[in-house]
């Protein structure tokens, strides 16, 4: 899985910073849950490295790299490796807006436990394509989550932090359906919205609410739609009143046209909920509460 985001304001307006022309996305045709070898003999010297594994490794399984960049992206492609410096507050910014959400919920420690990527990477920019575009953030089959533009670390900075609670919390997702499937009929819910592959980066944000989506990107896929849809309920403090409460008094076709595209979203969060309760014990509401009471 390739996440290169393009959704919200906020990460439009990133985007825009930066220069960006384009920014396209793609995935994996294989999303088995397929699980790296990970490192028999490990340094433990470092006093960063042995955080990582007691804090990291020892207890959740994974195993957090921040050396070797050229490992992780392809030939083609180009990025700056993390400064050491920015590790630990990266490290505890996962902590604290990925992991410990989980651990605060019902049922929450034994998802995140079971499902949690054996490898975290951490990369100091973004990656920068040959042809031009730029990846923010990738996931390989739920066995790797990279994060981007690390050496920016800010979570104060309601665009960088938005970027990674993004990135993390979609990748994170896909790892359900994965293993449990797509909510049942979820597909058919916009059925016409979805666009043509590739294309997605064509459809302004207005359109894909209009059709039930609560991003760009979600229209690429039943599985991005998934993903995407976890993602903004779970990061985006603005989703229950911008995105779920229909606006009032309307006298236009494009606003009864956005009440239509909330009305699917909201049997799209609703589905997507009871999935979860279902097939892993975890409610996304009470999950959504802990995520938001560290904004």
């Amino acid at each position: 899985m390739l996440y290169n985001v393009i959704s919200r304001s906020n990460l439009t307006k990133l985007t825009l910073f930066l220069g960006l022309f384009l920014i396209s996305s793609s995935c994996y045709d294989d999303e088995s849950l397929n699980v790296p070898v990970r490192d028999v003999n490990v340094d433990l010297s470092d006093p960063l490295d042995r955080y990582i594994q007691e804090n990291f490794t020892d207890k959740y399984g994974m195993a957090i790299r921040y050396r070797f960049v050229d490992r992780y992206v392809d030939p083609d492609e180009r990025v700056a490796p993390p400064r050491v410096e920015v590790v630990r507050p990266m490290l505890d910014f996962i902590q604290k807006f990925w992991i410990d959400p989980y651990l605060e919920v019902a049922n929450g420690e034994a998802f995140f436990k079971d499902h949690v990527p054996a490898e975290i990477v951490f990369l100091g920019g973004f990656i920068f394509n040959e042809d031009g575009t730029v990846t923010l953030g990738t996931a390989d089959a739920g066995a790797q989550i990279t994060f981007t533009n690390v050496n920016s670390i800010d979570p104060d900075d309601v665009d960088w932090r938005a970027l990674q609670l993004q990135t993390v919390y979609h990748e994170f997702a896909h790892t359900v359906h994965q293993r449990y499937k797509l909510p049942v009929a979820f597909e058919t819910i916009s059925p016409t919205g979805y666009s043509s592959a590739g294309s997605w980066f064509n459809v302004p944000e207005e359109e894909a609410l209009q059709r039930g989506f609560v991003s760009p990107y979600s229209t690429s896929s039943p599985n991005e739609d998934f993903a995407e849809t976890v993602a903004f309920y779970l990061f985006d403090p603005n989703f229950l009143d911008d995105t779920l409460t229909d606006e009032p008094d309307c006298e236009s076709a494009d606003c009864e046209s956005r009440n239509e595209g909330r009305e699917r979203i909201r049997q799209k969060v609703n589905a997507i909920s009871a999935h979860y309760e279902k097939v892993t014990g975890v409610s996304l509401q009470a999950l959504r509460e802990a995520v938001q009471s560290k904004l």
